[in-house]
This record gives C-alpha cells, structure tokens and sequence, in this order.
C-alpha cells in the first residue's frame, strides 16, 4: 500500500502535521513576520502583507456590520484574478463566514442556482459582471453586491518590462447611482470599520467550491479549515515555497488549484503572488522575467500556447524552479519541448474539487510523463473493482478511491450524494472520485478514463446531462444528446447532437443554437459544435445510447485521419 515511498521526494518528511489554527491565520502571522515585503505583485501596482492584512480586516468589518454576515453564512466570490479576490476571499474568513468561488464564466441563471442552493445572499463581483448579478438584487435572492473594479489598485505610470493590463484592469469605476443593495468596492473599504472576532475552529466549514455531478446539478464541497490547511500545506512543503519564493498566479482563484497553489501556499510561506487576470503567453514571459518568478502552477493548454510563443527564446526564463499543474495530462512531445525550452520537467498532478486541489503528485525529483503522481502527504489512494470495491493489483485498470486529510466533508445538503460518494474500506472512509485508473508497481496512478460521463475540456469539468439540461429550454429543441470530442486546444470539446421540433425544423440553423448556448452558459460549457440529426439511437427502454454517438464520432475520425 505504501509502495509510493521508494519513490518519495528526497529530503522531504513521509507525514505532515495539519496546524490546528483557522486558514485566516496564516496571513497574519505571516503580516507580523513580513509586514513591508511584497504580497502581491499586480501589472506593477504592489500591496505588502501588512496592507494586504489591512484591506482584509476591513472589508471584513464592512461584511459584518453593514451586509450582518456571521458566523458560517456564505458568501460569493464572483470575480476574476485581481487584488480584491485575494482580499476577498481572506475577509470573508477572517469575518467568520464561508467563501462560495464562483466561475466568473457563469451567467445569471448559473448563479442564480449557486446562490439559491448555498444560500449565499452577498455577491462580491467584479464590475465587469455586475450586470450578471444585478437582476437577483431585484429578485432578492442577493441583499447585497459589492462591485468591485480591478482599476482601484492600478500601478501609476508604465514600468519598463511589465506588460499592460488587460482592458477590464483598465476599466474606471462604473456608476452605480440608483443601484440599491450595490456598493462600490472603495466605498466598502473606506469606511475601515473593524470587524469583532470570531472564534473559529479547525472543523469550521470554510470553503464551499462548486463541482458537478452525474446528474448534471452542482454541487457544494464542503471544505473545512482544517481540510484547506491540509491542501495548503502539502502544496508548500512539496514544491519548496519560502518566504524568498516568487509565485505566478495564471490558474483562475475560484478553481481549487490556483485557490490552493497560487494564494493560500504563498500567503502561508509569505511568498510573493504575481498576479494575472487574465491569460496572454506575453505578458506571463514578460512577469517572469520582471519579478523573477520562481513558482508557476498551470494547465495544458497554457503549456502547450506558451511553448508556441514565437520569440519565447528572447526572454530570460532562468529564475523559474518548479513548474507544473493537472487538470489534464500534457502530451508527451510537449512535456519533453517544455524540458528542452525551459531545462524543467513540467511536474503532473491530480486531485479534485473533492479533494481541495491535489491528492497525487509527481516528485519533483523523480517525475514520469501523462502520470498523476505518488500520493501526497497523509493520502491513503487504492485501485478498487467499481462494483466489487475490491483492491486490484498493479497494472489493473479500476476505480480511483481516496482518503486523507484534505478530503471534503461531504456535499452541501446533498444526503444521497454522499451516500454514494463514500466508502468504507478496512475501517477508513474514501472518496470515490469517478476516475479509472492504475497504478505501478513503484507506487505511481495513472489517469485511463472515466466512470461518469464527464468531458474535459481545457481542464474544466463539463457534465454533457448539465449541458442538455439548458438545451432543452431552447423552444425549438425536442431532443438533445451532448458527447465528447477530441479539439486540438482544448484536449476535448463539447458536441450536442439536436432534433428540433416540427415547427422548427427548416427555420432554426446549427449556428443559431450555439448562439442560444452562449447566453445561457459559461464559455467552457456551452456547445462548439451542434449536429442537426433527424432522430438519436434509442435503446429498447427508451434511453439516449450516448455512448454510440461517441463511438460514431471516434469512427469518422479515425476515418478522416486516414483520408
């Protein structure tokens, strides 16, 4: 069980000890141990940690005594990579409450889900999407939104190498006049009202990240501090964070591994966070080489679009030490062009919303190609028979299940999900986390395939019965099947096969549909390809054979690639 351990990093302890103390915690320690060093780095703008520990204790003041959050009340983070997600996310805990990360990709009726079944009633936003919470204000599903504009912590002045912010940086504040229950960011943090202490323990929830599941609905992890430490922890002392580490933060906050890997492991070290909101192959060559980058956790997608730079050879990309990131496993030949280019194994993970980031991982020392890794700290993971729950031996293809420190609670008011979600094995709990996998003889998992129907596209988890779900409110669909297919950026992309209705058909194109989709979902899940078919293959009992669709579709590639 515990063969990973011929293959440990050097150097690094076999077990690790959660601190007991709230997440919030860290930061101030880490404020009293380093008050003037350098937090975050944005496009210039600086914040030290004695400020960053200022602007958190007062917008944690304002949450308390003007939108009356207490102890346990969530509330939403909706907002891009910036200064205020950061401080956000820190108030909210600091102030007794949970934080609720939500996609920024979302649209209304996505968040207006997400608030309704958290029961978050107070929006933290970026001004950029006030316009997609403004209407549950009037709704009153939300009491409160605190607009929030990425300009009010702008560099003054061009620094020489630093890349120009995007434009939703650059953005001036937005009027809000006549907007009740919206309040502008600086007007929150103006008041500087401080907030009362909260007691709070290691079982406290303090995290709520929103998964998907097999019947299409999210899902609420909960994650306590003591599970977040957990995360927190393991991620610092297995890529070697210092307090003289200097961290890339490319990976979106409101997923579990930038929350883990490029906020919370810095602010626990005292490392500095180089902050991007949005992605550009440019200005992440031109921060390294400006700040001296020595951290970057990523996805495949950015790997392969940042090898594909044309003057990548012009910057100096020396300072950079440990490189890696999941989410979906980088192809051998751009593994060994990331080797070549940047003298630096690109390091594989795995892990889970479930899971607060990652459970597995490559040593750094010792890493193996399209590999999800060893188990991390405290990480009891087996290769189970789906059905049986039997352990297979190495090399067999079977269930990944998962117990450790970092494993979630539970789901949020979902009984029967966790009934399902859970097991017993030899007097332990594990998650069952879906995925079919193997593992070596040394002790390494390997990623083969999925038990649930989830496409991956780009490292996002897209549930096809989600996707259909919001089709079926087009009035013109009758019926509407969503599979997987292979895409040359994204690894995968979403396809949905259409019967339009009588009335419909001859009057509504392919085109117009993936129209429809944009408005009504996130960019990564909406449809990039719509088929108009004339029926779908049903079995005998009525259901959608989806996996014939996804066999078909194999088949006329496989035929195409042949031509």
């Amino acid at each position: 069980m515990n063969r990973h351990f011929q293959v440990w990093p050097k150097g690094l302890p076999k077990s690790l000890t959660v601190p007991q103390t709230p997440l919030h915690d860290n930061l101030w320690v880490t404020a009293r141990r380093y008050p003037e060093k350098t937090a975050i780095d944005y496009y210039g703008f600086t914040l030290s940690f004695r400020q960053l520990r200022d602007e958190v204790e007062a917008l944690a003041g304002y949450l308390q005594q003007q939108c009356g959050m207490k102890k346990g009340d969530r509330i939403a983070l909706y907002m891009q990579n910036s200064v205020q997600y950061i401080v956000g996310f820190y108030a909210v805990l600091w102030g007794g409450g949970v934080v609720v990360p939500v996609n920024p990709m979302n649209v209304t009726d996505e968040l207006r889900f997400l608030m309704q079944d958290s029961g978050a009633n107070v929006v933290i936003a970026g001004q950029e999407l006030y316009a997609q919470a403004a209407p549950l204000l009037e709704e009153g599903i939300v009491r409160e939104v605190i607009v929030a504009a990425y300009s009010d912590y702008q560099a003054e002045g061009n620094f020489a190498g630093m890349p120009d912010p995007p434009d939703v940086v650059r953005l001036p504040r937005i009027s809000l006049a006549g907007q009740k229950g919206a309040t502008h960011w600086h007007e929150a943090i103006g008041l500087r009202l401080k907030p009362h202490v909260v007691e709070t323990g290691p079982e406290d929830m303090a995290v709520l990240p929103y998964t998907s599941g097999t019947t299409g609905q999210p899902k609420g992890c909960i994650h306590t501090h003591f599970s977040v430490q957990a995360g927190t922890m393991s991620a610092t002392v297995w890529q070697h964070l210092t307090s003289d580490s200097i961290v890339l933060c490319t990976l979106p906050l409101f997923h579990v591994t930038g929350m883990v890997h490029s906020m919370n492991a810095p602010i626990q070290t005292g490392s500095t966070i180089v902050v991007m909101t949005r992605w550009n192959r440019d200005a992440a060559a031109q921060l390294i080489q400006r700040t001296g980058a020595t951290h970057w956790k990523l996805i495949a997608t950015m790997v392969i679009d940042f090898l594909a730079h044309p003057n990548l050879a012009d910057y100096d990309l020396s300072s950079l030490c440990s490189v890696g990131g999941g989410g979906a496993p980088v192809p051998r030949a751009v593994a060994e062009k990331f080797q070549a280019t940047l003298g630096l194994p690109y390091i594989e993970g795995y892990g889970l919303s479930e899971t607060i980031s990652t459970s597995h991982s490559n040593p750094p020392d010792r890493p193996k190609d399209q590999c999800a890794g060893i188990p991390v700290f405290g990480v009891d993971a087996r290769v189970v028979h789906a059905d049986t729950l039997k352990e297979l031996t190495p090399g067999e293809d079977g269930e990944i299940v998962v117990n450790g420190p970092q494993v979630m609670k539970g789901y949020w008011q979902r009984p029967g999900d966790n009934d399902r979600a859970f097991v017993e094995l030899d007097g332990k709990v594990f998650l069952r986390t879906g995925d079919i996998g193997r593992v070596d003889e040394e002790g390494y998992f390997y990623i083969v395939d999925r038990v649930k129907r989830m496409i991956n596209a780009s490292g996002f988890k897209v549930w096809p019965v989600e996707v259909e779900s919001v089709l079926h409110k087009h009035p013109a669909i009758q019926q509407v099947c969503v599979i997987a297919v292979p895409d040359e950026r994204r690894g995968e992309t979403v396809k949905a096969f259409v019967v339009l209705n009588d009335a419909a058909r001859g009057q509504v194109t392919e085109e117009e549909i993936i129209d429809w989709s944009k408005q009504h979902m996130a960019a990564y899940k909406y449809p990039r390809r719509v088929e108009l078919v004339e029926s779908l293959p049903m079995s005998g009992s009525g259901k959608v054979l989806w996996r014939k669709l996804q066999e078909q579709e194999a088949e006329k590639l496989k035929r195409a690639q042949s031509s």
